[in-house]
């Protein structure tokens, strides 16, 4: 019996074409990411300085107050649901949707209370659709 060693080849791993095709990921991920600094919104809002709006002879008003509740023509609703308000404006348009719709909300008003207001306007079927501002220059 003859025993010998073998000799056994020397194991070499070319890590140039690995590290190449790290920088090209690294590469590819920094060009394709987007650096944004979120800090702060910073929104301008639009001033109503326009003309007067020219007053239809019959519209419907509805009045957002400070808490979220509706009133339509000055007459307050019972309840602040989007159903009541469906039915009392319903009720004071007789069913035309084709009558001026105006929506005027308190200031502090929340902003889901006027888009509800919007909202069922829209699912009666109502295409003419203002919101009340105040003029800038009658603030001086």
């Amino acid at each position: 019996m003859k025993f010998s060693r073998r000799v056994k080849p020397e194991v070499d791993v070319n890590l140039t074409p690995l590290i190449d095709v790290v920088f090209l990921l690294l590469i590819f991920f920094m060009v394709s990411t987007t650096f944004t600094k979120d800090t702060q919104l910073n929104i301008d809002l639009p001033e109503a300085s326009g003309a007067d709006a020219v007053v239809a002879d019959r519209q419907i008003e509805i009045t957002v107050s400070r808490n979220g509740d509706y009133a339509i023509n000055a007459v307050a609703l019972v309840s602040n649901q989007i159903d009541t308000l469906k039915i009392a404006i319903e009720k004071v348009s007789g069913g035309d949707t084709t009558i001026p719709l105006v929506i005027t909300a308190d200031s502090a008003a929340q902003h889901q209370a006027v888009v509800t207001a919007m909202d069922a306007a829209g699912q009666l079927g109502f295409s003419k659709l203002r919101i009340t501002t105040k003029n800038t220059s009658q603030d001086d």
